[in-house]
Order: C-alpha cells, then structure tokens, then sequence
C-alpha cells in the first residue's frame, strides 16, 4: 500500500540534541545572522519599541510610513527574531486564540465579523508587505487544512463550522472537504473529512523576521541587539546599556514580558516544541500531497500544527510542554526529548510515508498567554504606554494587524482598525505562584487527556473537552 512505501533516500537516525535554535534561524542565508550593535547608551527618540519580534518589527515598519520623520529605537535582548517571531510554525493564519463568541459576548455579533474579516484581509497584507519590502520569506497562500482523523472529531468540525456561518463566514471563507478530496490534498489514511480555508499561508518565519529589521531600517528606525530593557515606565524604557526616552513606549515582549520589573504575572510563558525533517525526495511528496504547501493539522485537543517548507522538509510541532515555576524562561526549556518524541510519532502516524524521514532538528520556544486567553493591542494617552500581545501561538497575522493598529494609535490616524474590539482590551494578571503553576500544568494535561478518551470510545468526553474551551478562552 503507498502509505506503507517508504523511500531509503529518507531513511537515517534522528539528529542530536546540540542543534541550533530553530530550523528556521539554521536555514537564515548567511548574512542574515549577523548581530546589530547594542545601545550604546543614553538616547531621547519619539517612540521606543521594546522586542525586535514580528509585533515591534510590524510597528516600526508602519509608524515609518504614516511619519517618515518619526525617531524610532527598537530595542531587543537578543536579535530580531530571536524568540516567537523567529521560532513558530510558520503559519500566517486568520486564527485567534479567542473565539467569535467570546468577542460577541463582549462585544456584540458586528465586531465579531469585523474583527474576523480584518483577520482575513491580514493574511493577504503580510504577503503584500512582505512583497514590497523584498523580503523573501517562502509565502505560499496554500490554505489550511483542519483533518478529522476520529469519529469525534466529525462532530467537532461540523459544528466549528456550523459556528462560523453564524459569523458570515462564507463557503468562499471555509468549507468542508469529504474524505475523498481531503486526501486528495493530503495524504493521511485516517482522514474522514476536513474542513479548508483559504485564509492561511506558509512561510519561513525566521526570514521574515530579519528582513522585517532590514526593512525598518531602511525606512529610518534603529534597531538595537543584544540590548536588555528591565523595566518599562512612562516616558522610559530602561536597559542595562542606558535609558531611552520617548514620548511612546511600546511593549512588545509576549513571552518574555516576565523579565520586565513588576511584569511577572501580566502575560505567562507557555513552551510550543517543533521538529523538522531532512528534505524529502519528491516520489514522496507525490504521496503525501500538500501541493501548494496547505498547512495542516487535525481536531485532536492536543494542538498539533505542520507544514511544507520550501525546500521540500515537513516542519512540525505542538503543545504538550509543561509550564515551568515562576514564569520561567530558559534555553534548557526548548528541548522536551519526550515532547519531541511524541511529536515525531505522532507525524509519522499522520504520515506513514515520512516513517523512515530523518529528524534534522528539534527545538521550541515560549509563547504568550494572557490570563483569559486573549490578545490584545493598546494605547493608553496618559501615560505614553503602548502593548500588542497574548496570541497563544497564532501571532504570525495577528502581531501585522497589531503593528498597522498602534500606528494608527500612536499617529492619531482614524481608521477602522482602531476600533476592532481588541483595541484596549486589559486582561487581569495571573495568580501568584504556586496556584500558577498548580492551575497551568493541571489545565496543560487535560488536552491529552482528553484525546487518549476520544481514541478509545469514538466519542468525546463532554466534561472535560467543557473544561478545556473554558481554559482556553473558547
């Protein structure tokens, strides 16, 4: 059978554990790594962005064409890129970590619809922006491919979609493939259906990152690496290389934010792992599918998420990480061997035909997690204070909606944008330890737990499957 083939050109041990930060960072062209100065002390700007990731990039980007003589100093701990932005799955999707009901139920059924249409537009927007500034970051609108792969899982999408027409979510914006078809676009003996929508592309997140830093420099910002702010104040950003002053301070540290002073339980650091495949022969690829680089993933409550890179590699990830005392965040924390085990079983159980596939690299990263699940962008006038984060891992369109809203914010520029019903929405903080790290990993194993009583009845466990939408803001 053609999912039982397996090729010896992919056939070879899984790689070692001293592997770079990412696929993404390993695969950069050569010129791209090259560290930019630091701080090299005290400087007055207009407006000072904290984290040179897509949210802090995107912003400077578009600050610089509504006012090309904006002074603008972004400022990174490490290199632009370094953590989320530089590390993801490479989605670029329409996704929000909270649903159109949550935002209804706040703030009423015609912002949900704006806030989902401004979503779809976005995904376009990174491609065009991209384009524009001649950044070359793989971007292949593909769509994306939602796989039912057990009998609860049918149900589940039957109903997401069934939900999204309530939200004038069209049959052009998301429709439901059969088994048949979805096999035709991807090649996964478990599929019983799928649901697709055009509104995804897949890109080199990495690439995009550094030449988003290019671009802004370019346009007339500074952007300084390896410079560490430990606090953020009105009028101040303040760093171990001197302070900046700026009319504007704009935090954009997602899951970094704990190492901010007096910041350690406004947004919580939760590790998404990812593998990544030696390239594979194309006799394989005409197996598998993914002709124009669909992303995928299937209804299981354990987020998994994939992609085919440019150069022929399956690029996978997925939660399953524990959430580490106090917020933590360190390098050891990327490297999970049981998480990236389990992910590669789980790829090869996807995807019989990569079975033999070298594992090449393996790594992770931290996201950010706001308290009830839900991103946010903001001004506040009186204190010069700006932030854009929470995406819980679906920034990749969202941190560009983000960046083109507090230009807008920043600049006085009226626009719909700024009244999509995120804008200035303040999620409360996390609870102190040790109820954080209580409440977080027991909530981090429901997922599995739920999945593992999904494959032995067919159906799904209504209590917990309740309790996993109500932690995760659905």
């Amino acid at each position: 059978m053609a999912q039982r083939r397996r090729s010896r050109a992919t056939a070879g041990c899984d790689a070692r554990a001293d592997e770079p930060l990412s696929f993404w960072h390993d695969s950069l062209p050569e010129g791209a790594r090259t560290p930019r100065d630091p701080l090299p002390g005290d400087r007055v700007v207009d407006v000072a962005i904290v984290g040179a990731g897509f949210s802090g990039l995107w912003t400077a980007l578009y600050l610089l064409r509504r006012e090309p003589t904006l002074r603008i100093a972004v400022l990174e701990a490490e290199t632009a890129g370094f953590g989320a932005s530089g590390r993801n799955g490479g989605w670029c999707s329409a996704l929000l970590p909270m649903s159109p009901r949550t935002i209804e139920g706040a703030h009423g059924r015609a912002a949900a619809i704006a806030m989902q249409r401004a979503m779809f537009e976005t995904v376009d927007e990174v491609g065009r922006a991209a384009g524009e500034e001649g950044i070359d970051c793989h971007y292949a609108k593909g769509g994306y491919l939602h796989v039912a792969t057990g009998p609860a899982h049918l149900g589940r999408l039957r109903a997401e979609l069934h939900d999204a027409r309530a939200y004038d979510v069209t049959e052009d914006d998301l429709r439901w493939l059969d088994r048949t078809e979805t096999r035709s676009r991807l090649e996964t003996p478990a599929a019983l259906g799928a649901l697709f929508t055009p509104h995804c592309a897949a890109l080199h997140p990495a690439r995009l990152a550094r030449g988003l830093a290019d671009a802004v420099e370019r346009a007339g910002a500074t952007v300084f690496e390896r410079t560490r702010v430990t606090a953020i104040a009105p009028g101040r950003a303040e760093t171990t290389s001197g302070t900046v002053r700026a009319d504007v301070v704009v935090r954009a540290t997602e899951g970094y934010t704990r190492g901010l002073r007096g910041e350690r339980r406004a947004v919580v650091p939760l590790y998404s792992l990812m593998i990544a495949t030696e390239p594979l022969p194309q006799v394989v690829w005409d197996r598998i599918g993914l002709r124009h680089r669909e992303t995928f993933n299937d209804a299981r409550h354990l987020i998994i998420y994939g992609q085919r890179t440019a150069d022929g590699r399956l690029a996978f990830g997925g939660r399953g990480a524990p959430y580490h005392f106090g917020s933590a965040v360190r390098p050891a924390f990327d490297r999970v061997p049981k998480v990236h085990d389990d992910l590669a079983a789980t790829l090869r159980r996807l995807l019989p035909d990569v079975a033999d596939a070298r594992i090449t690299h393996r790594w992770g990263g931290p996201l950010g997690v706001a308290r009830d699940w839900q991103c946010s962008v903001g001004l506040d006038r009186s204190s010069g204070l700006a932030w854009a984060g929470g995406y819980v891992g679906d920034g990749v369109a969202a941190t560009n909606l983000a960046g083109r809203t507090l230009a807008d914010l920043i600049t006085g520029t009226p626009s719909d944008l700024v009244t999509l019903p995120w804008v200035g929405h303040r999620s409360r903080r996390w609870e102190p330890e040790p109820l954080r790290w209580l409440g977080i990993n027991a909530g981090l194993r429901l997922p599995a737990s739920a999945d593992r009583a999904e494959a032995r009845s067919g159906r799904s466990p209504r209590l917990r499957t309740w309790a996993i939408d109500r932690l995760s803001g659905g």
